[in-house]
C-alpha cells in the first residue's frame, strides 16, 4: 500500500510503543524517541503520521459522559444500570468478558478503543476535510499488543462502511520495517506529529 501512488496511507501510533521501540535498537528501556519514529515512518513512506492520544482523549470524554449518563438513570431516573462501568479500551479485556463472564457485558462502556476511533475518524472525518476517497486511504496503526490485531477485524469495527483500522503493527513489526528500510532510527533528526 506504501508503495501504491493511488492509495493514501496513513499510520496512528500508541503511546507505548514510542518508548519501546528504542530498545530494537540497543538504546535504554523507555527512551523516547517519538521524533525519530514519526521522521522514520514517514521516510519508509506514510503520507501521514498521527498521535493516538488524540482519540485516546476522545475516548475519555465519550466514556466519561457515558458514566454520567449511567449515574443520572440511576439517581435520578431510578432506572436500573449496570454500575461499575468497565472501560471498553482493550481488547484483549472484551475478549476475556465475553468468553468468560458474559453476564458482566453490560457492564462494559460502549465506546470503541481509541484505536478504532481513530480508524473511524480517518475514513470519515479526515477523508472529507482532505477531499479523499475513504476507500483509497489505508489506516495503520502502531500498537503495543497483538489483541489489537484482532479488535480491527471485528465486525463492528466499519463506521465508515469499510474497515476502520485496515492494519494494526506491533512495535517489533515496525522495527523491522524501519530496520528493512536501511534506517538508523536513532540517529534520525526528530520531526512532529501530522
Amino acid at each position: 500500500a506504501i508503495e501504491n501512488p493511488k492509495k493514501h496511507v496513513v499510520i496512528q501510533t500508541g503511546p507505548a510503543p514510542r518508548a519501546g521501540i528504542g530498545e530494537c535498537f540497543d538504546l535504554p528501556a523507555g527512551s523516547s524517541v517519538t521524533g525519530q519514529l514519526n521522521t522514520a515512518l514517514k521516510r519508509i513512506g506514510f503520507d501521514r503520521v498521527f498521535d493516538t492520544n488524540f482519540t485516546a482523549d476522545l475516548t475519555i470524554m465519550e466514556e466519561g459522559t457515558e458514566l454520567l449518563l449511567r449515574l443520572k438513570d440511576a439517581l435520578l431516573e431510578k432506572k436500573p444500570v449496570a454500575l461499575p462501568q468497565l472501560t471498553s479500551c482493550c481488547p484483549a479485556w472484551i475478549k476475556l468478558i465475553e468468553h468468560v463472564a458474559p453476564d458482566c457485558l453490560s457492564y462494559l462502556s460502549t465506546c470503541k478503543s481509541p484505536q478504532q476511533m481513530f480508524g473511524a475518524i480517518i475514513k470519515t472525518y479526515y477523508a472529507q476535510k482532505q477531499g479523499l476517497n475513504p476507500a483509497d486511504i489505508v489506516s495503520v496503526s502502531l500498537m503495543p499488543c497483538t489483541a489489537k490485531k484482532f479488535e480491527r477485524e471485528r465486525s463492528e469495527m466499519h463506521s465508515s462502511g469499510l474497515q476502520d483500522v485496515d492494519y494494526a503493527l506491533t512495535t517489533r513489526e515496525v522495527a523491522k520495517m524501519i530496520k528493512e528500510a536501511g534506517l538508523d532510527l536513532p540517529k534520525l533528526p526528530t520531526s512532529d506529529f501530522d
